[in-house]
């Protein structure tokens, strides 16, 4: 532990361990196996990078995407770590020599993807190779309940049997109890010592809402919160996200779009240009962001609703994770809820899964239609005990008003029996509010009692009221047919009257949004504020020149302690969190020059 102590400070630059990493280094070291829960931002690399570094040969680390790799490498050689990854991106020869650097142990990490780690050569080569660990990356992707699964990765227990003597770290960011237990038996951890963090992050404001006018209110809220900050905006569709992009970038944002059915040098570029330059906004299907390392991304927005918690937690969590303040914002509609089950539906997974799916959509609602603080609730899906409000979730900062809408949910249930439980929301909205409509003349619904028994209610205010019904599990939506209402067991007592159901009011229509300046950096003094831009521009010139995204030379909060401490000399510099030695000797003379000349201006000035 000395020694990891000491890689620490020289190679990374950081004075002290946090969260759990200690105790999971040491775990590595004495050769144990880890199972890691650590929130995005969280730290989790250094939990395999130092025990690789520290241990005899070479750390392999099973990661899922290319563009990870790439990126986690690009920032390893910055530090001075002989790190490479082997993957499809490569030529034969670029790989013959990764290969044979692996061999000769001239490699302290090697990332590589599950489909390589399970192949014949690679297991060969690993055989004749020396390795300090294996670190499983977004375990989670172990567990066909999650949000991200992928078969390559149950096969990974292969790894005990083969390599008994190298331990093993599986770590994820979203793993639901029943995730965890999965993660264990698949790759036969039950031996491993297991380090749960807070999944708690506490920087993140979480707002949801009704998706009318949604790209609208999206606008609204760019224009309000980021007008100028990088972010990312999830939607359902290939189609939409390249419609969004295509809106933004007409109102002068600059917006790229990013799914599975774009060209893969397209994918690479937009990644790269999101990675590497500043306030651009991509415009994704789900496709896009395991494991992206950006950590001035200050939101997330879903136009669309996602298929889970998880799903909702792991991309909300790529926001924010330098710590400072980020906004998670989603507006969804029904119409997310009928196509995700239809998607569910036409899967071809067997029917427990669909079951799984089903309910987990349900939770992610109940948690949409909450009128009490959302951080506790998305906490304690993930078994942890929230002390009291955050005062940092929407339902906290504007409570929402409820009301007593058990006769409203009544009359909307009873509407959906009488009309035979077929039909979808439109058609029993206008019979409650006795529209004269020839399909309904048709149908002959136009002489049943609930025939406009809703006219006190407008259209939207029904549609809010059925898609909360919808949401605490007392309608369910037909997948298969065409989306048509039907009661659940639970509408039942309602109906009779045994329970009283409280309901959101209609959110009021958003004023127009007055745009604020680019937002400064929280612990900033207003004085310090040129010196920090001086010294982000210096960054940008090097990361240009060097091919590489900025927060690879510095991160940001790096940069901060630059600004308020004004270090005069490299002992001096190499204090401050985030200067390994290895930086010191590249960029300490260049950074220094950038704070002396800003300090001589100020005093001539």
């Amino acid at each position: 532990m000395e020694r990891a102590h000491e890689v620490l400070k020289r190679t990374f630059g950081y004075s002290g361990f946090r969260h759990h990493q200690a105790g999971v280094i040491e775990s590595l070291l004495d050769g144990r196996d880890a199972l890691v829960l650590m929130p995005t931002g969280g730290g989790k690399s250094l939990c395999y990078q130092i025990p690789s570094l520290v241990r005899e040969g070479t750390g392999i680390v099973v990661s899922p995407l290319i563009a990870l790799m790439q990126d986690q490498v690009d920032a390893l050689r910055q530090l001075g770590v002989r790190a490479a990854f082997l993957n499809s991106s490569q030529d034969r020869e670029t790989q013959r020599q990764v290969e044979q650097a692996l061999l000769d142990g001239a490699l302290e990490l090697l990332y590589v993807a599950p489909e390589r780690l399970l192949s014949g050569r690679m297991q060969e080569l690993l055989e004749r190779s020396r390795l300090a660990l294996f670190a499983i990356d977004e375990a989670h992707c172990v567990s066909q309940w999650g949000h991200d699964f992928r078969p390559e990765y149950q096969q990974l227990s292969i790894l005990q049997e083969r390599f008994p003597g190298v331990p093993r770290i599986a770590l994820t960011a979203t793993a639901d109890p029943r995730t965890r237990a999965e993660i264990i038996e698949q790759l036969n951890l039950q031996q491993a010592a297991v380090f749960v963090n807070s999944f708690d992050r506490p920087n993140i404001r979480y707002a949801i809402s009704e998706g009318q006018n949604a790209r609208e209110r999206l606008w609204r809220f760019l224009e309000r919160e980021h007008p100028q900050d990088a972010g990312i905006v999830y939607c359902l569709s290939r189609r939409k996200t390249e419609d969004t992009a295509a809106w933004l970038q007409q109102r002068g944002r600059v917006a790229l779009p990013y799914h599975a059915g774009l060209p893969e040098a397209k994918r690479r570029e937009h990644q790269a240009r999101f990675l590497r330059e500043e306030g651009v906004i991509i415009v994704a299907t789900i496709a896009f962001g395991m494991g992206i390392d950006k950590p001035d991304v200050r939101f997330v927005a879903h136009l669309n609703l996602p298929r889970s918690i998880e799903a909702y937690y792991q991309e909300t969590g790529r926001a924010g994770r330098d710590g400072q303040p980020a906004n998670a914002w989603m507006a969804y509609s029904l119409q997310d809820v009928i196509m995700l089950r239809q998607m569910m539906n036409d899967s071809e997974a067997d029917e427990q899964f669909k079951r799984i799916a089903h309910h987990k959509l349900e939770t992610l609602l109940g948690l949409c239609e909450l009128t009490t603080c959302r951080r506790q609730a998305l906490l304690a899906y993930f078994g942890e005990t929230a002390p009291g409000p955050c005062g940092n979730c929407d339902t906290c900062l504007q409570p929402p008003q409820t009301w007593d809408g058990t006769e409203a949910a009544q009359k909307a249930l009873s509407c959906v029996y009488r009309t035979g439980q077929r039909f979808g929301v439109n058609y029993v909205i206008q019979v409650l509010t006795g529209k004269d409509d020839e399909r309904i003349r048709r149908n002959r619904h136009d002489r049943i009692s609930t025939f406009g028994i809703g006219r006190e209610h407008s259209a939207v205010e029904w549609r809010n009221i059925i898609r909360q019904l919808i949401a605490q599990g007392f309608l369910d939506v037909d997948a298969e047919g065409h989306g048509g209402l039907r009661l659940t067991g639970k509408a039942r007592p309602l109906l009779r009257g045994e329970v009283q159901l409280q309901l959101r009011h209609q959110p009021r229509p958003e004023k127009k949004a007055v745009q604020k300046k680019a937002r400064a950096p929280v612990d900033l003094e207003e004085a310090d504020l040129p010196l920090f831009e001086a010294l982000r521009q210096r960054r940008r010139e090097l990361a240009r020149e060097q091919g590489v995204p900025p927060y690879v030379i510095f991160h940001d909060s790096t940069l901060r302690e630059m600004a308020q401490l004004r270090p005069r000399d490299e002992d001096a510099l190499g204090s401050i969190s985030g200067v390994g030695e290895r930086k010191l000797e590249r960029f300490g003379g260049i950074f220094l020059e950038v704070i002396r000349n800003h300090v001589e201006e100020a005093r001539s000035a």
